[in-house]
């Protein structure tokens, strides 16, 4: 993409409205454009890293054998009250009726809906287990939203839905889970704590959360330090082992992290008092088992080995991708504006022409956007006619990862100058090593 033919309307200024750096960022960015409180149209730069979340997301989920599915925005509330929950719900859940006064809601979440269509469908244990997911926008009618795309009052959210014949089989799909998860959030350069939480209105006694430490965190919470130096790596997970799934399961929670609704003062005090830490957390995920909640409420039940009914058991499991970028933003910044991982980089690199319309530097710049385009790599060409200064601001502050600088006075010399985002480092080398330099970045991370 050249920078001259793309839709990126950066602001100068910082938005008065904007109280956090993320939703600063964004805005300032062009990523984003609030159409109504706690409502966004998404711009192209924003467009483009939602997508890569999704991509790594669907990719994540394919590897531990769970299928994809799109369901509607819009429910009947018939299945809400078969499940009890519609009046419970509360205000958050937007309530509508359509032209022949039926009762419709825009969905918060998906559970009543998935077991409709489990129990149209599946009868018997031979077809289990099933984990069945989308990515779709939800919609929950926050009183105050706030803090741009991290309270929001549409969201973009993966949520995924596990059936299973016994608790045992459920507990390993929630193990499953938490093993994709990790996986999920370290390939989108961030390290998400699974802290044991409160299952809120969703229901069940299983669950946790999966928290990015920020100090603009809408949570509080309370851990050992040892937590934070644990990884989860390029290792190899049969995700069809429960010995597996357990031991990363027990690897990751055995050390104490919980938020604040389920903080236990004692047991945090058995943490040695060097490596105790309270601070704030931004939720990006939360996986839940619930049993036969729902399965009991609605007569979502197979014929067991036996020959009889039994109601199967269920979980749930979410990431809120749209808040995802806020809290990588907010993990991932500095004063000149945002620092992508390269893992959801909207663009691989950018390359910055110091003069637009000298002969030598334009054919230079149009080699190497050649170049990399040709291994399958995304770069932005910045090709305006602009200050040097101006254009080295675009990229701070939309915050691509690395910058390939091409001007005559290098050309002269052979070499263009490749500068690292984040350390802010740069060094001299021939164009043709740049972009080698590049697709090695990107290969390894692949």
């Amino acid at each position: 993409m050249r920078l001259s033919r793309y839709f990126l309307p950066v602001l100068k200024e910082n938005p008065s409205e904007a109280q956090i750096v993320s939703h600063r960022l964004m805005l300032r960015a062009g990523m984003i454009k609030q159409a109504a409180a706690g409502i966004y149209s998404w711009l192209p730069l924003g467009f483009k890293v939602l997508r890569k979340l999704e991509n790594i997301i669907h990719e994540e989920q394919a590897r531990a054998g769970h299928i994809a599915i799109q369901m509607p925005i819009i429910q009947s509330a018939d299945l809400w009250r078969e499940s009890g929950r519609y009046d419970d719900y509360g205000q958050e859940m937007l309530r509508m009726k359509d032209r022949h006064d039926r009762d419709m809601l825009f969905t918060p979440t998906a559970e009543e809906l998935i077991t409709d269509i489990f129990r149209g469908h599946v009868s018997s244990y031979k077809d289990l287990p099933l984990t069945l997911y989308q990515i779709q926008w939800k919609f929950r009618d926050e009183i105050r939203p706030r803090f741009g795309v991290m309270r929001g009052r549409e969201f973009y959210m993966k949520d995924g839905y596990n059936f299973d014949l016994t608790k045992e089989d459920s507990l390993h799909a929630y193990n499953r889970h938490l093993v994709t998860y990790l996986r999920t959030y370290e390939r989108m350069g961030l390290q998400a704590i699974p802290m044991r939480a409160d299952s809120g209105p969703i229901g069940g006694d299983n669950t946790h959360e999966f928290l990015v430490l920020a100090d603009t965190g809408e949570s509080e919470v309370f851990y050992d330090t040892a937590v934070t130096d644990l990884t989860f790596g390029d290792r190899q997970i049969d995700y069809d082992s429960r010995e597996q799934c357990q031991a990363i399961l027990e690897e990751f929670t055995s050390k104490y992290a919980r938020t604040d609704e389920t903080h236990d003062e004692a047991l945090f005090n058995q943490v040695p008092e060097e490596r105790r830490r309270l601070a704030r957390g931004i939720e990006v995920g939360q996986i839940f088992y619930f049993g036969t909640k729902y399965s009991e409420a609605m007569g979502a039940t197979v014929q067991g080995p036996d020959g009889k009914p039994v109601p199967v058991h269920m979980g749930s499991h979410g990431i809120g991708v749209s808040r995802l970028i806020g809290a990588i933003i907010e993990a991932s910044h500095d004063d000149k504006g945002i620092i992508w991982p390269e893992g959801v980089t909207p663009f691989h690199c950018g390359i910055v022409n110091l003069k637009q319309g000298d002969d030598e530097a334009d054919a230079a710049c149009n080699k190497i956007y050649g170049a990399l385009t040709a291994l399958g790599l995304d770069p932005l060409y910045d090709d305006r006619k602009e200050r040097a200064g101006g254009k080295f601001a675009t990229m701070d502050l939309i915050g691509l990862p690395w910058r390939i600088t091409v001007g005559p006075r290098g050309l002269k010399n052979g070499v263009v100058e490749l500068t690292c985002r984040r350390t802010g480092e740069s060094e001299e080398m021939s164009p043709e090593a740049a972009v080698t330099k590049i697709a090695e970045i990107y290969e390894r991370i692949a």
